[in-house]
């Protein structure tokens, strides 16, 4: 018996993919309103939004409010999300939450951090840009992993003294170092280089001084990351700058902004200053 074989030419072929394609549905790419960029290699992994412009945090912004008013506002106007915005692998929606300004607008924030972005002279700067960053030693583009962030902020004492830079009573803003969510952090003065002399070795005494303990060093680019180093002590890792272990006041009560662990001893700053970028090395052992 004879089979019948059948050849489909190459245009009834074509023919046939074609129509197959047209059944296939159209995939878009969700929209990712804030996302990771990490094509910077300078300002390494920071958050964009949805058409890649940077968004930048404000070191007078400890307390978790705004407080780019003015001329400010206009160099760095404040970004906000809308309510159906999309976040990116990396980025937690719980992190992000949203205020209201005086003005009666709203300001997305990020970690307690409100986001802005750079318009030097009202004009945007173009996706893909991060030249807000390190501005005026304030401004930073948004990091996800901050382990150190600048502090811009007034200092008031457990005895709800305000202090200036030099621990002199006064209104000011002292620049320090915080944790990446804001959290003051502190020198202890009897310590030495690298080597922690607070902190009993069963930890009984954490709660006073509770130590910084982190092995990530993510600082903003105005720091010298070299001078970051990571230490044990007991078991526990504990982050150092310039030889001083980082320590956090208990009574703060891990509250945005609040130092007032720097009048705790004989006198403001002599026994817990908070740490400052151009700190003196401690002192060897």
């Amino acid at each position: 018996m004879k089979k019948n074989v059948f050849f489909l030419t190459p245009i009834v072929l074509a023919a046939i993919f074609l129509t197959s394609c047209k059944n296939d549905p159209v995939t878009t790419p969700p929209r990712t309103d804030i996302h990771l960029d990490s094509t910077n290699a300078q300002a390494g992994r920071h958050l964009v939004d949805k058409d890649g412009k940077t968004l930048y945090f404000f070191s007078n912004d400890a307390d978790g409010l705004s407080n780019c008013t003015g001329g400010c506002a206009t160099n760095w106007p404040a970004f906000n999300a809308d309510a159906a915005a999309t976040f990116s692998d990396g980025l937690v929606a719980t992190d992000f939450s949203t205020i209201t300004l005086a003005s009666g607008s709203k300001q997305t924030t990020y970690k307690g951090w409100p986001l802005y972005y750079y318009a030097p002279g009202g004009v945007a700067e173009a996706a893909g840009q991060t030249t807000g960053e390190g501005v005026n030693n304030v401004w930073f583009v948004a990091k996800p992993n901050y382990s150190i962030m600048i502090a811009n902020f007034q200092l008031t004492g457990n005895n709800g003294i305000n202090y200036l830079s030099t621990y002199a009573p006064g209104d000011g803003r002292t620049n320090y170092f915080s944790d990446g969510n804001g959290n003051t952090l502190y020198a202890f003065a009897k310590d030495s280089a690298l080597l922690n002399k607070y902190t009993k070795p069963d930890f009984s005494n954490n709660d006073n001084w509770p130590i910084y303990e982190t092995e990530n060093i993510t600082v903003p680019s105005t720091l010298d990351k070299s001078l970051f180093v990571v230490t044990t002590f007991n078991g526990k890792k504990q982050l150092t700058y310039k030889g001083w272990p980082m320590y956090y006041f208990g009574p703060d009560n891990k509250v945005r902004g609040a130092n007032k662990g720097i009048s705790i001893g004989p006198a403001p700053g002599t026994v817990w200053p908070v740490i400052v970028k151009d700190a003196a090395p401690a002192p060897t052992p």
